[in-house]
């Protein structure tokens, strides 16, 4: 009979979410767990009914593919995640259910050192368009990125962006970017591009992502939110060629870190990322 928290989606079993709470809960000494819920998108109401009645219930993750669906199920959603269309977070606040989103705080946390310097121009070339591409988007829009966007068709893509409200921005088809182009890339000096795979491909069991490094500007950061491999393809061939590469652990646990504390109270002790690091690639 202790507090619990856990993260629900369908499947669920690959999820690295109870271990990264459940080092961080025991770092700290809080008597807690989190846990893993296999829900199904037809059993989130009584999922949700069950838990507000639960006074031992702190709250929960979301994954795929509940996102999007969950928002029917919260009675608050914070702003920033009514705009980007998804909830990955909710917990119980004075007798509602608030949802959140920590996607975009993890995604750019890693790049957070590169943000604090000026730049002329940024431009992140985004792959995909689900759940967590439209927090992504949505952060790096605030950090005065100039988004490309590569879903299905460009007809997904354009909707993408008019659905978030961003002004501008390109939107194209992910299988244009698999074959070679012989596009002239111009000076880079002082400009910030950003590659990011936020698409399943290139997952463990999923099928590959075609992306010819062509379409890859001179010296940019490759960003794949994918951590099963950790070290994917796209990021094999990225390193091999020079670019700095980020994985997608980055995000996972950046993400959690603010999740923790809203269900615990706690700031997560993250003084301990290399030694969680270790134990999540064990």
């Amino acid at each position: 009979m202790i507090p619990y928290a856990e993260v629900i989606g369908d499947p669920i079993a690959h999820s690295k979410s109870p271990l990264i709470h459940g080092f961080w809960l025991d770092q700290l000494g809080i008597e807690g767990a989190y846990r893993r819920a296999h829900v199904r998108a037809a059993d989130l109401h009584d999922y949700f009914a069950a838990r507000r009645a639960d006074p031992l219930w702190r709250g929960c993750n979301v994954t795929v593919p509940h996102k999007q669906a969950v928002l029917a199920h919260c009675d608050w959603i914070d702003p920033n995640a009514a705009t980007i269309g998804a909830v990955n977070t909710i917990v119980p606040e004075n007798g509602v259910l608030a949802g959140y989103n920590t996607d975009g705080i993890g995604f750019l946390e890693p790049l957070r050192p590169l943000l604090l310097r000026p730049h002329l121009f940024r431009m992140a070339r985004i792959l995909g368009a689900g759940g967590a591409a439209r927090a992504i988007a949505h952060a790096l829009a605030g950090e005065g990125f100039e988004p490309v966007i590569l879903a299905r068709t460009a007809e997904k893509a354009r909707a993408f962006l008019d659905s978030l409200g961003i002004s501008g921005g390109h939107a194209a088809a992910l299988e244009m970017f698999a074959a070679p182009t012989d596009f002239a890339f111009d000076d880079r000096a002082g400009l910030l591009d950003l590659v990011v795979n936020t698409t399943p491909l290139g997952m463990a069991g999923q099928p590959p992502l075609h992306l010819d490094f062509s379409h890859v500007p001179p010296g940019s950061v490759v960003y794949d939110i994918v951590y099963a491999p950790l070290e994917t393809p796209l990021l094999a061939e990225a390193r091999a060629r020079g670019l700095r590469t980020i994985d997608g652990l980055e995000m996972l646990i950046g993400q959690a870190a603010a999740a923790f504390a809203r269900f615990f109270g706690a700031a997560a002790p993250r003084e301990h990322d290399a030694a969680l690091r270790v134990r999540l690639v064990a």
